[in-house]
Parts: structure tokens; sequence; C-alpha cells
């Protein structure tokens, strides 16, 4: 079997707002991988927030397994990097090649990539190899380069600042016309916020078709597998940092060999935690048991109708400490709170204009329950909190039964104490700040 090339092409914030689900964001390369690939329409990160997503999606382990329970800038890191990626791929003979955004520790140096093409990243202000991430990888493929490999390329976009829409540099709709995200009121702040978001994602959408046009133009194409998505739910108020499908829902279309074409539309639910399993499994090295994932390949070839029953996402800290826990069906969402706040945490969502418009209704007021219950066919926004209602007793207590469950095989540190261990050094805000920054503290180191 001849290992194929692997590109993870990764997007910051972008959740499913592209094009190939159904919004109205032109993202025109997007579409026409999703076309020739596959996609899939119930894909889900294990963590709403980046670090925690981007070192589970790399390493195929939980958050709280690999070590990463809140973000690399703030000070956390993997507990080891020998489970990332890079180091299983280098055994059998992989070029490993980074350009851009990898966000799990803060020198990218120490995790293990043969090459590095660029640092750049919205977090980080001190970089050694600033430039765009997308041209870098382009250049890389341009040139010959060492096969098999594989090659990460980390896309800032749709990161906060957005450009805005009305400064004429960029292409965007009229914000007049434009409709908010779910969970957001429709007004001209949340319309224009969105407006500008969707300059983002053009950008973003050119650059992966920089590095889509200059694959195809190297003869690459046939040999090269390709996973294209984003880490987590939008940068918007209700969605990053939630456990909300609109938190943990993201884009994923998969283009290769292995069965990946022929724009084939899977609604099995599926996991980011999945990618690693699915790489081992077309390069031919045999997965390790602390693999929490499962390959995609028997899915996407009609072997299996599903590869999960259930699927399970956490959040611990983000700029403040916010302990939750998520077990999704089909059917049904659990989320279990593990802290003793009764409102929400408004330092782990970052400013907006949108987050302004909530902030001027009342939003510090709204209750924040310990427990909830959502039904996903009658209430697919998880508005209506079911937990006290008996007749969901059943399924309420399987639930709660199967995520303790989950958390005691993964090793959950929440099963036997109230804190996440943080790093020392780590810098984590108050959780009464009403944004992130504002009322900071450092662990003693």
């Amino acid at each position: 079997m001849i290992s194929p090339n692997i590109l993870f092409l990764h997007t910051h914030n972008t959740g499913r707002h592209v094009q190939p689900y159904g919004y109205a964001v032109p993202t025109p390369n997007l579409q026409r991988l999703a076309e020739e690939g596959v996609l899939f329409r119930q894909a889900f990160s294990t963590a709403p927030t980046c670090s925690p997503s981007r070192a589970s999606f790399l390493s195929g382990l939980y958050p709280h397994t690999c070590g990463m329970s809140g973000l690399a800038h703030r000070g956390f890191r993997m507990s080891d990097y020998r489970q990332h990626l890079v180091h299983g791929l280098s055994k059998h003979g992989y070029h490993t090649v980074l350009s851009g955004i990898e966000a799990t520790t803060l020198n990218v140096s120490e995790i293990g990539y043969d090459q590095i093409l660029s640092d750049l990243d919205v977090n980080y202000p001190h970089q050694t190899r600033p430039s765009d991430p997308a041209q870098a990888a382009a250049d890389f493929l341009t040139n010959s380069p060492p096969e098999p490999f594989f090659l990460s390329v980390g896309l800032e976009e749709t990161h906060r600042p957005f450009p805005q829409a009305d400064s004429g540099a960029f292409v965007a709709e009229d914000p007049r016309y434009c409709r908010p995200p779910n969970a957001l009121p429709d007004t001209s702040e949340t319309r224009r916020d969105m407006a500008n978001f969707k300059a983002s994602a053009r950008i973003m959408d050119q650059k992966i078709g920089t590095v889509l046009q200059v694959l195809e133009d190297a003869n690459l194409v046939d040999d090269t597998l390709v996973f294209c998505f984003s880490d987590h739910g939008l940068q918007f108020p209700r969605h990053m940092a939630t456990l909300s499908d609109r938190g943990i829902g993201v884009f994923l279309v998969v283009r290769g060999p292995g069965g990946f074409q022929g724009g084939q539309v899977i609604d099995a639910m599926v996991s980011l935690i999945d990618m690693v399993p699915t790489v081992y499994d077309l390069a031919g090295i045999a997965p390790t048991d602390r693999l929490h994932g499962k390959s995609l390949r028997p899915l996407v070839n009609g072997e299996v109708s599903q590869l999960h029953e259930v699927i399970f996402a956490e959040s611990s800290y983000h700029a403040a400490y916010e302990p939750m826990r998520c077990i999704r069906t089909e059917r049904y969402k659990y989320i279990k709170r593990f802290d003793d706040r009764d409102g929400p945490v408004l330092a782990n969502v970052d400013r907006s204009p949108s987050k302004d418009v909530l902030l001027d209704h009342g939003w510090a007021g709204q209750p924040c329950p310990r427990e909830m219950l959502f039904d996903l066919v009658f209430d697919p926004n998880e508005t209506c909190n079911l937990i006290e209602q008996p007749e969901l007793a059943a399924v309420g207590s399987d639930l709660r039964a199967r995520l303790a469950a989950w958390m005691a095989e993964t090793g959950d540190p929440l099963l036997t104490q109230t804190i996440v261990p943080a790093p020392p050094g780590a810098r984590i805000d108050d959780a009464d700040a009403a944004a992130p920054n504002t009322v900071l503290y450092r662990l003693e180191e």
C-alpha cells in the first residue's frame, strides 16, 4: 500500500457557516472541494475553544487526556508532545510540515515537525516565521516536496478582528441584507458583525483555493488525502465556548484516496478526533490502543452506517475557568456544569458588537442551569431545557450515567476534584469579569 500525502487545512472559529452547509457565506473553493470529496453534515469538535480542540484533533485524544485543558498562549500545553500525530507519522517515513496556526504550545519548535514554514497566529505577538500560511504552503507544494508528507496549514481566518465590510478593502455583503447567526437577535449591530465575518470567510476561502490549486498544478491531488475543517464554532456570543451545537459543530470535508470522493454527503455523527485514526488507517499504520476516535473510512465506504452512537465534548478553561462536559446522541444533548455559578461566565465571551447587544439587554443576569437536556429534533437550537420533565427522566438518567462512565474511562480529573489542574504560570481571568483580559491573575510558579 502506498502511503498518501496528508493535508490538514483548517480554519479558526468558522463552525459550519460556509456555503456547502447551506449558509449565505460564499466559499466557492470549499464548495468545489465538497463536490469532489465527502462532506460530513454532523461533524463535531471535542472542545469549543482553540487549543483544546486542536490538541485533540492532532493527537486523537480528548483534551483532558492529552493535558490541553486551556489555551496555549495563556500557558497551557500538552502533557506529552510524543502524543502528537507528527511523531507517529515520522516513524513511518513521513516528512512533517507546519504552516500557520498550531496553538498547542508557545514554542512550535518543540512539537516535533521536520519543517516549519510559518508560525503566524493572531494570538502570538512574537513570531519568527510570520509569512502567510497559505502562500508558504503553496510554495512548499510547488517545489517538489518530499513524499509522503504531512502538511498542516492553519489559517487565522475567521478569527476576530474581522475586516470591516465597509472599508472598501474586501468584498462583503451589504450588512442591511445579512442574517445574524442563530441565537442572536436581528439588529443592525449583529447584521454588521455578520457582514464582517463574511469578509473574513471570503479571505479564508481564497486561501483554501490557493493551496488546493497548487496541489492540482503539482499533480498531487490523486496522492493526497485532504482534510478541510474548522476547529470549533463561531467567535460570536452563545456560540464558541459553549457546548451547544453552535459551539462544537464544525464543517468537515475530506477528499482523496480511500473512497473520499464523488461528492458524498454523510449525516452520521463524526468527531474531529476521528481524523488521526483515519490518517493511520490510510497510511497503513497500526493504531495505538490509546486513540479515542475511529477511522472514517468504513463509514465512507458503506461498511457501517454509523461510527458513534454518542459523541462527547468538553470545556474547562477559555479565558476563565468554566468546567462543562456533554454527551450527544442523534436525538438528545445532555450538558453538565461542574461549577457553582448561576449565571454566564462573560469573561469567556470575546468582545464584539454582538456581545454588546446582549449585555445591553441584561445578559449578565440570565440563568445558567447546572444540568441541561435538549431534544435536538424539536429544539435544534437548544433553547428549552427539559431536564426537569418527568417523561424524560429515564433519558436524562441514561445520559448522565454514560457521561460519567466516559469521564471515568478517559481519566477526567473532574471526577475526583473540583478544579481541572492548570500549569504553573497559567493566565486565568476572574470568572466575574465582564470580558477577557480585564481581571487577570497568574497561578504561582
